[in-house]
């Protein structure tokens, strides 16, 4: 089967989720101009670098409005916190996924604690196994370019802190990604947990 997304009828971009899995979920919180918290997840983030140490996330624009408040916000501040999903915090974040009218507290909505962050302001997700202060360093636009298709902002991120909760952190002070079960987001209405793990030497060698 060959799909031309511009031109075949009845495309669903779903059909990309389900292909481009399992994805990790960014969970971000932030803050608005005026101090309003937001926590919001996002399926479209991944890691960028390492060094520097950079990740992203994306999401197109909203039907009810100009764009996502998680969106305006770190246009507005800077900074914001991805927050990792363990399988135990599936539920809430769902919940903060909700349509919620624009200023609505997601942390109070879905009954998530906050925690303070040491070097930005937005707070962070207090159960999550870890949390990854960032600032921003680049905003991208993409603009639609055939009908029906909404434009798309990538928003870039340096990492300025790190949390790990103790208990998952291994003996030789890695963090123990089995143990924590972050939640993979599938197609349609999938998530998904890690299935079985091995480890494979690295074909990679530096040249001498």
């Amino acid at each position: 089967m060959f799909i031309d997304p511009q031109t075949a009828p009845g495309f669903k971009r779903s059909i990309f989720n389900a292909l481009v899995a399992p994805r990790p979920i960014g969970w971000i919180s932030s803050l608005s101009a005026g101090g309003k918290a937001n926590l919001a997840p996002f399926s479209q983030f991944n890691l960028v670098s390492t060094s520097p140490p950079v990740v992203m996330f994306a999401c197109n624009t909203p039907e009810d409005r100009a764009e996502k408040d998680t969106v305006a916000n770190v246009r507005a501040t800077g900074e914001f916190v991805v927050n990792l999903v363990s399988w135990d915090l599936l539920q809430a974040m769902n919940a903060t996924s909700a349509p919620l009218p624009h200023g609505v507290d997601e942390f109070e909505h879905a009954r998530v604690v906050k925690e303070m962050s040491v070097m930005v302001k937005p707070p962070r997700v207090a159960a999550s196994p870890a949390n990854l202060e960032c600032r921003v360093i680049k905003i991208v636009q993409i603009e639609p370019e055939f009908p029906g298709e909404t434009a798309s902002t990538v928003v870039f991120g340096r990492v300025v802190g790190l949390h790990m909760k103790d208990e998952f952190i291994d003996a030789e002070g890695r963090f123990d990604t089995f143990k924590a079960r972050p939640v993979t987001r599938l197609g349609g209405l999938q998530y998904g947990a890690l299935g079985e793990v091995i480890e494979v030497a690295s074909a990679f060698r530096k040249r001498q």
